[in-house]
């Protein structure tokens, strides 16, 4: 592809980095932004600016949030024994959109996966494993994607925190195997939160 402009092609080049972005789309979205109005452009590169520099992460659950606490750890409304453990916030979302889970959650950052070299290490498992040491934790909800990854991470994490007076549960399997939470309806990702079933069950269909 070739640019008339060193500067048109720049912008190109960095959001062709976005996922699910290739040059020719990036193309069309630089032209775009190119012919709206400069306060525009410009509000657009605020808030991109403000999101990278000032977004925090809640000390206690791990999501995205502006404060040291997110919203639904300050809500003194949540059961905070009943923690469910997610991958990232988009899925915080997803179970939030359902309005039927009145717990908190706990963002792992992603998932045990050797062959792209994310370790456990690597992820949210050591706070987690930290709460239920506390005795604060009545419940840990797996609501990880029903992919290999996601059955090995629950699987690590159960192996951690097994010995604790504890209930472990996974969502119910209305989710269809290797789909990702995100792109579940409300409607089953609801259900599937309610009729949630002992983890050691899940374990027999591995």
């Amino acid at each position: 592809m070739n640019f008339p402009s060193k500067l048109l092609e720049n912008a190109v080049n960095e959001v062709s980095q976005l996922p699910g972005i290739g040059k020719r789309t990036a193309l069309r979205l630089v032209l775009h932004l190119l012919r709206q109005p400069a306060d525009q452009t410009a509000g657009l590169t605020t808030a991109l600016l403000g999101l990278r520099n000032d977004i925090k992460y809640c000390k206690n659950c791990h999501t995205i949030s502006d404060r040291e606490l997110c919203e639904i750890c300050e809500n003194p409304s949540r059961d905070n024994s009943i923690i469910c453990v997610v991958e990232d916030i988009r899925d915080v979302m997803a179970l939030e959109n359902t309005q039927l889970f009145k717990g908190h959650y706990h963002v792992l950052g992603g998932k045990i996966s050797p062959i792209d070299g994310v370790a456990p290490s690597q992820l949210n498992i050591v706070t987690l494993i930290n709460k239920v040491k506390e005795g604060k934790v009545k419940e840990i909800i797996f609501a990880l994607s029903s992919t290999m990854e996601g059955d090995t991470t629950n699987f690590y994490i159960y192996k951690q925190i097994k010995d604790f007076d504890i209930i472990t549960s996974t969502i119910a399997r209305g989710i269809a195997i290797g789909d990702e939470l995100e792109y579940a309806d409300e409607i089953t990702l609801g259900r599937s939160l309610i009729h949630r079933v002992p983890f050691e069950n899940s374990l027999k269909m591995l």
